[in-house]
């Protein structure tokens, strides 16, 4: 019975990667950026969105860190390309794109006994009484230098060019990645970081407020990569009051990261970087930071 579902998620999967690819070809001609899907032979395998400028490089690197479910049956839907639009922005700027999959998404998150069909899923922060936000941040975190050395490796990017951009509880893992300061990464881009929210279900609860503003100082006690955090008033899982709560223990233990809040946007400001709309209001404040690192 596995085998025949695997099989039936392999060909699934593999008409998708073929929709997406026939279906962009038109699309991205002018802007000669073309999308692929790796599979990428990491320590832990796993599968990636690819958008790049045509041409064999090298480019500057853009890894785009998705946010997580702590649902399985939620998980098994996890869409393979959560920010296509975003990810071409920056594939349209000259960067080679890299989203990956974690381990435990998609058909990866079909469980059989004790085990994900295609790796772990390794985001779980625990109980409420006592969460542990910071292993699973650098957990992903790992992953992003994984990425790094293996692109380095294949000459596929300039490899002291590397910024790093990530949502939700991907935003989170990009700070934690911040803490360890990877020589390679240049710059780091958050959209509604955090972990812990919507506890139940319910907007404005998170799991542990305090501990998470606590590990959001610990990890800037390290941190010195520029930083640029962006939230939205109306995002339910990390709101105004939590997120300049973080932002003040980031900055006083001495990370370095500018805090933008922006206007509600849609049902849930949330899933802002997700909408083509959300675009023009993002890329200017983005194009700022970044060529401010320059």
């Amino acid at each position: 019975m596995c085998e025949q579902r695997l099989r039936t998620l392999a060909v699934a999967f593999l008409l998708l990667c073929a929709t997406l690819i026939t279906s962009s070809r038109a699309e991205n001609q002018a802007a000669s950026i073309q999308e692929e899907i790796w599979a990428l032979p990491l320590p832990l395998p796993m599968f990636a969105y690819v958008v790049r400028p045509v041409g064999d490089g090298p480019f500057p690197l853009a890894i785009m860190n998705h946010g997580v479910s702590m649902n399985p049956t939620g998980r098994s839907f996890f869409p393979l390309v959560e920010f296509r639009d975003a990810a071409k922005w920056f594939a349209k700027r000259g960067y080679l794109v890299v989203a990956p999959v974690g381990t435990g998404y998609g058909a990866a998150a079909i469980d059989i006994p004790e085990h994900a069909l295609y790796g772990p899923f390794f985001s779980k922060v625990g109980k409420c009484s006592n969460p542990n936000f910071r292993a699973p941040g650098l957990a992903v975190a790992q992953v992003d230098l994984w990425i790094i050395d293996y692109m380095a490796a294949e000459k596929r990017i300039v490899p002291n060019d590397v910024i790093v951009v990530g949502q939700s509880a991907g935003g989170w893992a990009s700070i934690a990645l911040s803490s360890l300061n990877p020589p390679q990464v240049k710059a780091i881009i958050t959209f509604a970081a955090g972990r812990g929210g919507r506890v139940d279900g319910k907007p404005n609860n998170n799991c542990a407020p305090d501990k998470l503003v606590e590990t959001t100082g610990e990890f800037g006690r390290t941190s010195r990569v520029p930083m640029l955090w962006i939230y939205i008033e109306n995002d339910t899982f990390f709101g105004p009051a939590l997120s300049k709560r973080m932002h003040e223990a980031f900055t006083a233990a001495g990370g370095k990261a500018e805090y933008r809040l922006l206007p509600p946007f849609g049902d849930d400001g949330h899933f802002f970087i997700g909408s083509p709309d959300a675009i023009p209001i993002w890329s200017p404040l983005v194009t700022k930071f970044l060529d401010e690192q320059r």
